[in-house]
């Protein structure tokens, strides 16, 4: 699953005004391309997902796929001739391309985007939809690394999240994911309903046992406007979810992987480029329904978003404007916007990257650092700045600090 960026009071519209950040060289550029469609809304999504037509793995793809092309190409003048280091093809479940529809999709991108030689083209899949033939296909189109959401090996907890594939499936996918990619990741949740600890060492040993080269854990949380959030089902207490949490990172570590990001742990060498560009404030164009963007100039930085629902989306792109949101962050937005992002990350980030990503000098945040340093929320040096474990535990308490006022 793609990680989700909230920004308190966002407003919708069009934004004219110009904020002179002052960057003095650019960060680097990812792609992002959402496919919306899902066989089924798992009851805890709230991401921009929606079912496919008659919830079958028909989706109108060449369609979409005209759609993505006018929407890139509308947004090329804001990123003509800077290098891409990584694409990300999320959703919603891309594994509903067929191969032909993600072959012509990586074609047209390569077609106008100088992506480096040794770009990271990730996919997300979903288990219900594995054919190997077909991740065969993907692969030999570009794709580098496959990102799987198993969720759980457990059929109590897949049963219980909705998910549309079964244990065994989620086996067999972890298992082609394996055999096919140089490199992948396997989505797991824990705090699930009902879960014990057992159950939860009982899922990482299974995924330990395909040897991926990078997992992400997701705590399950009741989002507003799902179908948990109407009908909330009984998930562990905070004591319980913080003995799931403890045991998984025992176990992680134990077996090699380094936590480098809240819910990212990755062998070496196999850390996710395109999420950690996310998280250094890197920028991203963001194409396809609901896609968001950040982008940064030299006189300012802007943030997109993109038409939602997928019809609206693809009459709005194929008409020349994809855009339902496009604004300039003020200079009061930006360190929060840069801390927000960087302090998930473990062993932290390089204190002049605050000035370099952002425009700004270090001193218009001492005030905040100090305070954080104070509550033992935060450390830092003349070189590096990061989140303590008080800090990475109580994160909201800590970003408040930060929030503009």
């Amino acid at each position: 699953m793609i990680p989700i960026i909230l920004i308190p009071g966002t407003a919708s519209g069009k934004v004219a005004k110009v904020v002179s950040s002052g960057l003095q060289a650019l960060p680097p550029l990812s792609l992002y391309i959402h496919i919306p469609w899902c066989l089924k809304k798992c009851p805890y999504c709230d991401f921009n997902s929606h079912e496919s037509p008659g919830g079958t793995a028909e989706i109108p793809e060449a369609e979409y796929l005209r759609a993505l092309e006018a929407d890139l190409d509308a947004a090329l003048p804001q990123v003509w001739g800077r290098k891409v280091v990584s694409v990300f093809i999320g959703g919603g479940t891309p594994s509903l391309l067929s191969a032909a529809g993600l072959d012509h999709l990586l074609v047209l991108v390569r077609a106008r985007l100088p992506l480096l030689a040794d770009a990271e083209i990730t996919l997300e899949a979903n288990p219900g939809t594995f054919e190997i033939a077909r991740f065969r296909e993907y692969r030999k189109s570009g794709v580098t690394r496959l990102s799987v959401g198993i969720q759980s090996f457990d059929a109590q907890h897949l049963l219980a999240l909705g998910r549309v594939h079964d244990a065994g499936e989620a086996k067999r996918a972890a298992e082609i994911a394996a055999t096919t990619f140089e490199t992948f990741n396997l989505d797991l949740m824990f705090a699930l309903p009902g879960q014990t600890v057992a159950q939860l060492q009982a899922d990482v040993q299974t995924a330990l046992s395909f040897a991926p080269p990078h997992i992400s854990l997701y705590h399950l949380t009741i989002e507003p406007n799902t179908v948990f959030a109407k009908y909330p089902p009984v998930i562990p207490d905070d004591d319980t979810a913080a003995d799931l949490q403890d045991a998984l990172e025992g176990m992680l570590g134990g077996a090699g992987y380094e936590h480098y990001e809240t819910s990212a742990h990755a062998k070496r060498g196999h850390r996710c480029r395109h999420n950690e560009n996310y998280w250094r404030f890197g920028d991203y164009l963001g194409i396809g329904a609901g896609a968001h963007s950040k982008l940064s100039f030299h006189d300012r930085i802007i943030r997109q978003a993109r038409y939602k629902q997928p019809v609206q989306y693809m009459r709005a792109a194929l008409a020349g404007d994809a855009l339902v949101e496009d604004r300039v962050l003020s200079q009061a937005d930006l360190p929060f916007e840069f801390m927000m992002n960087v302090l998930r990350l473990t062993d932290g980030v390089a204190v002049a990257e605050f000035a370099e990503r952002t425009g700004l000098p270090l001193t218009v945040i001492t005030r905040q650092l100090d305070t954080a340093e104070s509550r033992g929320l935060l450390v830092r040096d003349h070189k590096t700045m990061r989140a303590t474990a008080a800090g990475a535990l109580f994160l909201n308490d800590l970003l408040q600090l930060f929030l503009p006022k």
